[in-house]
């Protein structure tokens, strides 16, 4: 039985609950809202610019066409798998995820990326020259065009699902699940590119290259531009009482806009030399990975509050124990920490996956003893006692 809503910690988790919108369904079908209208027209008009142009040759082209789409339905596994272990705290749920992967994927890329590049990339060309644009042009139009389209979908999120898309941490995953769309739908198109400009000849083999080139760099790409600036569109907007961080969020946005710019343009940074143009996208990946891993943990500092509260009844019924709690509303070290403790990380992460379950039921809910409530709580006593009952007396 958990702590009476007129306690203290009970106030808190039922605070917890209605600040982070954590439980609330998200429903993408909403005709009388505008927001699900431009997303439509978004995706719609995308979806028609990449069927006109992946359609070009009559299906010649067709063979890099599915070996790309196999190679990158293939690189988006473990991704998937990665981003989705990150959705923790007051995680979202998979059809926003799969909403925001959709506006990467084919609106931002299709609708707006692909036609606004060519025409900046023109405007570049002729006010700076050819070689102007070979060495500039990428970096000075991908970061605005593409960072800000990807950005759109975040907004449109926002007002499909405003009690959900809450945190600077929403703003992170979201993100992120919106640049992976980006990125696989774009590699794809690279892949088709690759057989157009040799007519056809070595399809699979030209895809095959574009897949080991733009996998092995993909870590540092739109996931990583699109999770950082997004997280920075949360701060400026300041949608939870007390993370309104301007500053911050401006520079956020700006960080990643660099970091695009950077990668873009390799080519003009190396000052040609190819040595340098060798080594140096090693030498950005060392810089973008620590900045992205504290705009992270900066950005989960809200989630990792309300999931303590809304445990925190938990806490005082002896279910849950301070370490279990901080293993899960914690960083990566306290997860080691509680591991360790238990000697067991098999052991750990079945207890904290199971605080997860009980979390989530207690916020669709809104912190009653619904059966889900109840069936969570036994499993977490049943993880428990299978672990001679560490996961409560460890301290």
């Amino acid at each position: 039985m958990t702590v009476t809503s007129g306690s203290a910690a009970g106030r808190a988790q039922l605070a917890a609950i209605e600040e982070s919108g954590w439980g609330q369904p998200f429903r993408l079908l909403q005709p009388h809202n505008a927001a699900f209208w431009v997303y439509l027209l978004g995706v719609g008009t995308g979806g028609l610019t990449m069927l006109r142009y992946f359609s070009r040759g009559g299906g010649f082209y067709g063979p890099a066409l599915a070996a790309g789409v196999l190679l990158f339905g293939v690189y988006l596994v473990p991704w998937l798998v990665l981003l989705c272990r990150h959705n923790r705290y007051t995680s979202q749920p998979p059809g926003l995820l799969a909403t925001a992967f959709v506006w990467g994927g084919v609106a931002a890329t299709f609708w707006v990326s692909l036609p606004a590049n060519s025409f900046l990339l023109e405007v570049w060309s002729k006010l700076g020259g050819t070689s102007f644009a070979y060495r500039w042009a990428a970096g000075l139009t991908a970061p605005i065009n593409e960072e800000w389209s990807k950005a759109l979908g975040l907004v449109l999120l926002i007002g499909l699902a405003p009690r959900l898309v809450r945190s600077a941490y929403d703003g992170f995953i979201i993100g992120a699940f919106i640049g992976l769309g980006f990125e696989v739908f774009e590699d794809v198109l690279y892949a088709f590119n690759s057989a157009t400009s040799t007519y056809g000849v070595g399809q699979v083999g030209a895809a095959l290259k574009i897949f080991l080139l733009r996998g092995a760099t993909g870590v540092v790409s739109h996931a990583l531009f699109s999770a950082i600036f997004c997280t920075g569109v949360m701060w400026v907007l300041g949608r939870v009482r007390g993370e309104r961080r301007v500053a911050r969020g401006v520079l956020a946005m700006l960080t990643a806009m660099v970091f695009h710019f950077a990668w873009d343009d390799v080519t003009g940074l190396s000052g040609g030399v190819p040595a340098v143009a060798d080594v140096l996208p090693f030498v950005l990946a060392a810089v973008e990975l620590p900045v992205l891993f504290l705009v992270l943990r900066q950005a989960a500092a809200r989630e990792r509050s309300w999931t303590r509260d809304l445990l925190g009844p938990e806490v005082e019924s002896g279910l849950v124990s301070p370490a279990l709690l901080d293993a899960v509303s914690g960083l990566r070290r306290d997860r080691r920490a509680y591991a360790r403790q238990l000697h067991s990380r098999r052991a750990a992460r079945h207890a904290v996956e199971a605080v997860h379950d009980l979390a989530h039921a207690l916020a669709g809910s809104g912190a009653t003893d619904t059966p889900a409530v109840v069936h969570a709580r036994a499993e977490l006593r049943r993880v428990t006692a299978r672990n001679g009952g560490s996961s409560v007396m460890a301290s």
